[in-house]
């Protein structure tokens, strides 16, 4: 029996195969493990509407979809697709390093064939994205993990403790002297769930326990 490959090209050798090259292959297969793993490639995507295949060389360090970041270069003038092969199952950092030549073009990510999710980059868009490839036969889908934190802005004024207000942040007014104050301007009081006056160590607990 020859020996196979993986979907991201490491070479599973067979019994009785390759006598005599098996540490070279091995070696091999480590330094593409390291590559998937942590390695860099820049990868010019530059013309018009078009697309650009990366691709995996079966036991070979030469292929544009076995790093672990790609950084997409070039100038373009028009919506360019990036494609990965079908059947890659695997995580990939993506940096937007295009300029625009002209107009507003956009750099789509996506499986080479098939109809499974995409993540594109706006044409404003040039930082990085986290990307996840299911690995799907025939329909790998490709899948974004947001990297931008908090999109929303503190709500509320100065002294104000912060809250979720329905999905955003709202805010509860702070007195002069770090008293949370009720609406109506009044100290605001703490109870227990007897119903008696809690102290300022309570209340404080509640801020910043």
């Amino acid at each position: 029996m020859a020996s196979t490959y993986t979907d991201l090209g490491l070479e599973l050798m067979a019994t009785g195969e390759n006598a005599g090259t098996w540490g070279t292959k091995t070696n091999a297969n480590l330094s593409l493990i390291e590559q998937l793993t942590g390695g860099v490639i820049q990868v010019s995507i530059a013309g018009g509407v078009g697309t650009t295949d990366l691709d995996i060389d079966d036991g070979a360090l030469t292929g544009t979809a076995q790093q672990r970041i790609i950084e997409l270069t070039g100038s373009i003038t028009g919506n360019r697709t990036v494609t990965f092969p079908v059947l890659t199952e695997n995580f990939y950092i993506i940096k937007n390093g295009t300029t625009n030549g002209s107009g507003t073009p956009t750099v789509q990510l996506k499986a080479k064939t098939g109809s499974g999710a995409t993540v594109t980059f706006s044409a404003t868009d040039k930082g990085y994205k986290l990307i996840y490839l299911d690995g799907v036969a025939t329909n790998t889908g490709l899948f974004e993990a947001d990297l931008s934190g908090v999109t929303t802005s503190p709500g509320g004024s100065d002294k104000q403790l912060q809250f979720n207000d329905n999905g955003s942040f709202g805010g509860i007014t702070m007195g002069s002297n770090n008293q949370i104050l009720a609406s109506n301007g009044t100290t605001a009081s703490f109870v227990d769930n007897s119903g008696i006056t809690t102290g300022k160590a309570i209340a404080m607990a509640m801020i910043f326990g």
